[in-house]
């Protein structure tokens, strides 16, 4: 699908972009990566990691539309990781959020369509599931706003998905490099916010090769949500530093205890895959019909049960302190 293809990633020098450069190069011989962000330091290191010929990088801004369309002529392939996302600056700082994570993704879809793109993805979080906090509620908008474009799109050939999933293992300002770094520095103790904390739990190469696969999938209007394990910070913490002790310092702004990913009241429109769920779209498509059970792979769902809800506090797979250990040492590796 990627060979000779045209791919755009805006946010593309964080964590997720890198990992997917990589992922990209090896597997795939495109004729342009583009690396989209406002990051010109960033973009500089970026470079001098990745040589291939076939990469481009633009600096812009997703809140610049002319740019951002300017940066699309040609692309096939689009996928949109730029965001706003530590939950306490966001509370803090809601109009800036609201700018890059809601402006922001209604000027990729603009751009998408004015452009011709084949497919966007646009990644998301387990944090717009009933959300609480401003960063969850502004990528709840987002995902309204990707699927409905679909709607907007008509006749035209771009067809918009979601990839929602949680936190990233050893992503930059994930908490695995803040406990590293704490005990780098000889700290006494790691901080705990409550014992209870559970948080799904998913590494980097497996969000890339999940993007990859429902780009295969898609026609448009869903929310893709893998199947992924959960874990406790608490046992995060015993992984890392089984010697220090933990000092509890309460739920931080905006936090919750447990994560949602497929809501209970979405549970009528949620299909079980083997390895995924599907979040079906809450609205009816004027132009066209599809049947989300059966995808392009050829892979068939089954409705779930009416009161589902995906929940880390109550997943069936949960990760030891072992698996957690031995996880965290293939990260430094």
């Amino acid at each position: 699908m990627f060979h000779g293809k045209s791919i755009l990633i805006t946010g593309g020098t964080g964590s997720f972009g890198h990992q997917y450069a990589r992922t990209i190069l090896k597997t795939y011989k495109p004729r342009r990566l583009i690396i989209y962000s406002r990051d010109e330091l960033k973009q500089f290191e970026m470079q001098a990691e990745f040589t291939d010929p076939c990469m481009r990088f633009f600096l812009g801004d997703v809140r610049d539309f002319q740019r951002t369309r300017q940066a699309m002529e040609g692309v096939d392939f689009v996928i949109h990781a730029a965001a706003l996302k530590q939950v306490p600056a966001a509370e803090y700082n809601p109009n800036e959020v609201i700018r890059t994570n809601i402006n922001g993704a209604e000027n990729v879809i603009r751009a998408s369509l004015d452009a011709g793109v084949e497919k966007v993805i646009a990644l998301s979080t387990d944090k717009a599931a009933n959300p609480i906090n401003l960063y969850g509620a502004t990528k709840l908008a987002s995902d309204k706003l990707f699927v409905a474009a679909n709607n907007i799109a008509g006749a035209k050939i771009t067809r918009f998905a979601v990839v929602r999933y949680g936190n990233v293992a050893g992503s930059r300002g994930s908490v695995v490099p803040f406990f590293r770094n704490l005990i780098k520095n000889g700290a006494d103790h790691l901080p705990i916010t409550d014992d209870r904390m559970t948080r799904f739990w998913i590494t980097l190469q497996e969000g890339v090769d999940f993007v990859l696969k429902n780009f295969h999938r898609m026609v448009g209007g869903e929310i893709f949500v893998p199947k992924i394990p959960s874990m406790r910070v608490v046992d995060l913490a015993k992984a890392m530093a089984p010697d220090l002790p933990h000092k509890h310092i309460g739920i931080r702004p905006g936090e919750k205890l447990h994560e949602i990913m497929c809501p209970r009241d979405y549970a009528h429109i949620t299909l079980e895959f083997q390895d995924h769920y599907v979040i079906q779209p809450t609205i009816r498509f004027t132009d066209h019909n599809v049947d989300y059970a059966n995808n392009a792979m050829g892979e068939a769902a089954a409705p779930v049960d009416p009161d589902f809800e995906y929940n880390s506090g109550d997943n069936p797979h949960f990760l030891s302190v072992d698996e957690l250990k031995e996880l965290n040492e293939k990260l430094v590796a």
